[in-house]
């Protein structure tokens, strides 16, 4: 993982990867300027194993890489999210750079951020026709937003790495307010409980801290052969916007407080939860109560608007 301080710093995509060191600081590269090329082959699977070839990489699974291996599917992506010429767009995991090509074929302006090391000299390759596309080498989990992506409008679309998915939207939707939408291609059950409802399997605190923020829908499920490697499980894109203001009063810190006190012990009532935050046995009762909630009502029966309501009431209790 990065430094959790980690800002940008620029420099040229084009030198040799040699020629500059990143610090603990980020690392940003601007693929070397070239007239783009009006319509690109994309990156199939043999093209991607080929450049893995010539450079040494192995995909990595501590680090959840599956790269798209379909270059009509990363068009496809870039339909469905949307993505036309000016549009200001970062991709978290640009991998070997399939949808990052893709995106600069659409005419966008590409930040593309990459973790792994071992996949810049590929990248920079890859990349080099597309002055449009900006490299960055970090942690995206720890990047600071607002100096990486300043202004407002920005989209995400983003073939996620499994393992950060789920932490690195509920940052970015909470701390990255100028991204105004998210096409996100993840796991599909983490994907499902990114969309679900109160009552619904998969339901948990990422669900309620999503529906906070934004409005959230499956838009369509992907195949593992459309990834080198395939992984053991079915992919689903995933479509994330922001609202213009949230649909309860209650504030976030408050809210979260709650939800993750909630499902912090899954098949716990409520009421334990609420003991967990410091009330009384009979003041957890009647905060329920108060919000027409049974004694024994566990997590996942509430909706957003139930939490907040309860978060309320406890606030108001509290003082």
């Amino acid at each position: 993982m990065g430094d959790p301080s980690a800002a940008a710093s620029s420099t040229s995509a084009s030198r040799p990867s040699g020629a500059s060191r990143p610090s603990a600081r980020a690392s940003v590269r601007s693929a070397s300027p070239g007239e783009a090329p009006a319509r690109a082959a994309g990156l199939g699977r043999a093209e991607l194993r080929e450049l893995a070839r010539r450079h040494g990489i192995r995909p990595r699974k501590a680090l959840g890489q599956h790269f798209l291996a379909d270059p009509n599917l990363a068009r496809a992506i870039v339909a469905d999210a949307g993505v036309g010429s000016g549009d200001r767009v970062v991709e978290v995991g640009a991998g070997l750079g399939s949808l990052t090509v893709a995106l600069a074929e659409a005419g966008a302006a590409v930040t593309a951020i990459e973790l792994d090391r071992a996949l810049l000299p590929a990248l920079r390759e890859v990349l080099a026709p597309w002055p449009s596309v900006r490299l960055v080498h970090a942690d995206a989990l720890h990047v600071r937003w607002a100096e990486l992506l300043p202004g407002a409008g920005w989209k995400m679309v983003s073939n996620l790495p499994y393992n950060i998915a789920v932490p690195l939207l509920v940052r970015m939707l909470e701390g990255a307010p100028q991204v105004v939408s998210f096409l996100v291609m993840v796991q599909r059950e983490v994907g499902e409980r990114l969309v679900a409802r109160a009552g619904e399997p998969g339901y948990g605190a990422p669900s309620v801290r999503v529906a906070y923020h934004a409005e959230a829908r499956l838009v369509r499920r992907v195949p593992a052969r459309v990834f080198w490697p395939e992984p053991a499980v079915e992919s689903v894109l995933v479509r994330l916007e922001r609202r213009a203001a949230p649909p309860v009063p209650t504030p976030p810190d408050r809210l979260s407080a709650l939800v993750e006190a909630g499902f912090g012990q899954r098949r716990k009532t409520m009421r334990a939860a609420l003991r967990r935050l410091g009330l009384s046995p009979a003041a957890a009762e009647a905060a329920l109560a108060a919000c027409g909630l049974p004694a024994d009502v566990r997590a996942e029966r509430l909706s957003l608007e139930a939490f907040a309501r309860l978060a309320d009431v406890v606030a108001e209790e509290a003082g």
